[in-house]
């Protein structure tokens, strides 16, 4: 299992923090997304042998979010 953090723009604000949530969690290879709102901040677990970072990355980007 790896873990990786990221940052991202929208993830202080509730609605788009759900909605976040609900996306990652439909991705079978991520076991676990957690948003820190404080900082923007999301730290994702998942298996770097099903997915990969830049999959990940730009599958939240595809969804709208901006990284960074």
């Amino acid at each position: 299992m790896e873990t990786m953090t990221i940052h991202i723009k929208e993830a202080t604000a509730e609605k788009p923090i759900q909605s976040l949530e609900d996306i990652l969690a439909d991705v079978p290879e991520i076991e676990r997304a957690l948003v820190d709102v404080e900082v923007g901040e999301v730290k994702i677990s998942f298996d770097e042998n099903q997915i990969s970072e830049e999959q990940i990355i730009k599958r939240i980007q595809l969804e709208g979010f901006h990284i960074g």
